[in-house]
């Protein structure tokens, strides 16, 4: 609180404070003016505006002169609210780790742990300069302290310069991470121009890159290496057909499953052996848990950052309008950036438009009958793809028995790849009808019918692969399904990059030249999700028959960026309709992990259970199923003393069906336990805005009852409002051109008040 002894001509302007004084304040500030010593002040501490709140009330009734508040005495709390408390002994301007304040915070610093002293160093609301000396004036007192008793604190020194070292690594490991992050230049250029909407695209498609190179890593080296050094050579002739038929010379390669051999590798008597099926079997399993685990903590991560954290709710508006990145000044960088934070502020703008509309109960009615139809006709469409697909499966066995030609094995692939391509165009099409009043709906909507018509043309085709071609004969049938998925992996990329560079060209001419109502198209973010995870989905499921496919896969995802990239800046508008994607990434990796990927582990698990390898090809020729060499492993293990452990940790949780069912029911409880979290936050965002409305009208009650006591005192003495003008137009020029430009009609009024009683 303020004392009367403390008050020295300090003027309190409650409104219209003039641009050129006073920059970013708020409107529950004060602007603070010292007649003499003139300090130009930008915010006030919101204790400090609060305590000369009160003095308003306390003082008001003494001097009070039209919206104007003097208060006397205030050398000493001027210098306290610049500089902070009275410098030690000093009578110039002193820093902050000077004052009686600083040295107190210096003394509670020295004894903390590290990790409580960088988090209380943070949350000083200092500059980042006064902060950097802040600590290192600590680090000299804690080292000051510390020299004498250096023998008695010597473990605690070695840790601290542990933890130390630590940090400092971690930093600049994520800096490093940072600076060599695939395409961030161009992700900045992305969304900036078309919003996060079609940024999620591509980080999306950058995530499932990092995927496939690590699922290539662990194959290459402890799968593909080793078969390198006992590999026979291919005899067969390269006619260069193969890179579309997947068949031929690529049969006796490192690519296929029946290529590898069933023996243990050992170069020399003696020597370090190496069991070909258990690398085979554990490599593969270890990619898959590790991206099973991978898509869990994902899925947590962003569902933490986008649906728990309490910023989401308050659409990052203070994130907009105060923190700009000052040390960004490159021309062209700062033009990205103001681009970047008007596309978000259209986004955010736009959700609050969205959220006060309200329909009709015939609206709604009518809405609700169209969706039933689309979805009616939609389910129906997918329904006749998958019978089509799965007779053509059939004939096409049959037709390839009779026909020799090597390009006959393209057909099933290039039906297979028409459809993905032309129903979900359809599917898009529903949207004029549908006509969904928020983007982000749309999307999910053509998300799940996009995903249910190709997730069901797969599961027909692994029908197809499990119960016709594993059971009818065929030697080595595990080859002829990783050919299979092969040609549709390659198959829908030539598609997609033919529907990129011609098609979507196509569009744009069109829409400029013949039928210019048309326009550019906008970014289908649904259609172009769905088709990366359906690529990933081929891939994943066939790890184990094509070893090489995630290689494939990540050349495919790295060509598709780029073309993606220009298509999209040449052929493509912004979103007519801007909306926020913060929580899009979520919902993409929610339908790779169900269906995609528990689709893709249970077909796999069915394979390596219930099926027999073929009796002449592979790691696992001469087996009843693919499991048993596990089987094998473990009695033998069960032999050798020093290894009951990895017996134990297979019988009990491994082999176990009641330590799944536990780690599901953890789970599950997790999931609902972020729920909980997510609508409790909600809650306490949605009671707090609350409150700062009643705060805000609070505030504006007590202007009020100043504007009148104000008025009260201006008719008691209508002159002291001439005096006041007088005073400040000799103390601040600047005030002084703000009202020259925008002239006080309060003083005319009191002129006139004055002449009229004359």
């Amino acid at each position: 609180m303020l004392s009367d002894d403390q008050v020295n001509e300090i003027i309190i302007e409650v409104e219209n404070v003039p641009s050129g004084v006073q920059r970013n304040v708020s409107s529950n500030q004060i602007t603070l003016r010292k007649s003499s010593a003139k300090p130009n002040f930008s915010m006030l501490s919101s204790s400090t505006a609060d305590t000369i709140d009160c003095q308003i009330f306390s003082h008001g009734n003494d001097r009070r002169h039209n919206r104007l508040l003097r208060f006397s005495s205030l050398n000493d709390s001027i210098s306290q609210i610049y500089h902070g408390p009275e410098c030690l002994g000093m009578d110039e301007a002193c820093t902050f780790h000077e004052t009686v304040q600083g040295q107190k915070l210096i003394a509670s610093l020295v004894p903390m742990t590290s990790r409580d002293r960088i988090k209380t160093i943070r949350n000083q609301p200092r500059t980042m300069q006064e902060k950097r000396e802040l600590r290192k004036i600590v680090d000299k007192e804690k080292n000051k302290q510390s020299h004498g008793t250096f023998e008695a604190n010597c473990c605690a020194q070695c840790l601290s310069s542990l933890s130390l070292a630590y940090r400092r690594t971690k930093s600049s490991l994520s800096e490093l991470l940072n600076y060599i992050s695939l395409w961030q230049k161009r992700f900045k250029v992305i969304g900036g121009k078309f919003g996060t909407s079609v940024l999620s695209y591509f980080s999306f498609l950058r995530w499932l890159l990092k995927f496939n190179i690590f699922s290539f890593v662990m194959n290459f080296s402890f799968i593909i290496i080793p078969q390198f050094t006992v590999g026979e050579k291919n005899t067969l002739q390269f006619t260069g057909l193969e890179f579309f038929t997947g068949a031929g010379y690529f049969r006796e390669t490192v690519m296929y499953y029946g290529f590898y051999t069933n023996s243990t590798i050992r170069h020399r008597m003696g020597g370090a052996s190496y069991n070909m099926q258990l690398a085979y079997i554990f490599t593969i399993g270890a990619c898959l848990v590790i991206c099973f685990f991978s898509l869990l903590f994902s899925m947590a991560k962003y569902f933490r950052n986008n649906f728990i954290n309490p910023h989401i709710y308050s659409r990052g508006i203070a994130k907009l309008i105060f923190c700009w990145d000052f040390t960004v000044t490159h021309e062209k960088a700062v033009k990205l950036k103001q681009k970047n934070l008007s596309t978000e502020i259209r986004e955010n703008l736009s959700e609050i438009r969205q959220e006060n509309d309200r329909l009709t109960l015939n609206q709604k009615l009518t809405r609700f009958s169209v969706h039933v139809a689309a979805w009616l006709v939609s389910t129906g469409i997918t329904a006749a793809c998958c019978v089509a697909v799965y007779y053509l499966a059939e004939y096409n066995s049959e037709f390839l028995k009779t026909h020799k030609n090597p390009g006959a094995v393209l057909l099933l692939p290039f039906v297979v790849s028409c459809i993905n391509l032309a129903v979900p165009r359809f599917y898009s099409m529903f949207r004029l009808v549908e006509r969904y009043e928020i983007p982000r709906q749309e999307v999910y909507v053509l998300l799940i019918r996009n995903i249910f018509l190709k997730i069901s043309i797969v599961g027909i085709l692994c029908y197809y692969w499990l119960n016709i071609v594993a059971l009818s004969g065929e030697e080595c049938w595990e080859t002829l399904i990783g050919q299979d998925i092969y040609r549709l992996l390659l198959m829908d990329f030539v598609f997609s990059l033919a529907d990129s560079l011609l098609g979507e060209f196509l569009r744009r001419l069109i829409g400029m030249k013949v039928i210019s109502s048309l326009g550019l198209q906008e970014f289908d973010i649904a259609r172009n999700v769905l088709e990366l995870i359906y690529a990933q989905t081929l891939a994943w499921l066939g790890i184990f028959f094509c070893p090489l496919l995630p290689f494939i896969q990540m050349i495919t995802l790295f060509i598709m960026f780029y073309v993606k990239n220009v298509s999209l800046m040449m052929n493509f508008q912004p979103p007519s309709k801007a909306w926020r994607a913060s929580q899009m990434i979520t919902f993409f990796i929610f339908l790779l992990f169900f269906p995609s990927f528990t689709g893709v582990l249970c077909t796999l698990a069915i394979t390596i259970w219930r099926l027999k390898p073929s009796a002449d090809c592979g790691p696992f020729r001469g087996l009843p199923s693919f499991i048993q060499s596990i089987y094998s492993w473990i009695d033998t293990l069960s032999h050798r003393p020093g290894y009951l452990w990895v017996v134990w940790i297979y019988q009990n949780l491994i082999g176990s069906v009641h330590f799944f069912f536990i780690l599901t029911l953890i789970v599950l409880i997790i999931t609902y336990l972020y729920w909980q979290i997510t609508e409790g936050r909600k809650v306490m965002i949605r009671l707090l805005h609350e409150q700062i409305i009643n705060e805000g009208k609070d505030k504006m009650f007590l202007i009020e009852k100043l504007t009148k006591l104000q008025d009260i005192e201006r008719r008691a003495n209508p002159s002291t409002l001439v005096l006041e003008r007088r005073e400040v137009e000799q103390q601040s020029p600047l005030h002084l051109e703000e009202l020259d430009a925008a002239p006080d009609l309060r003083l005319r009024r009191s002129m006139q008040e004055e002449n009229a009683i004359a």
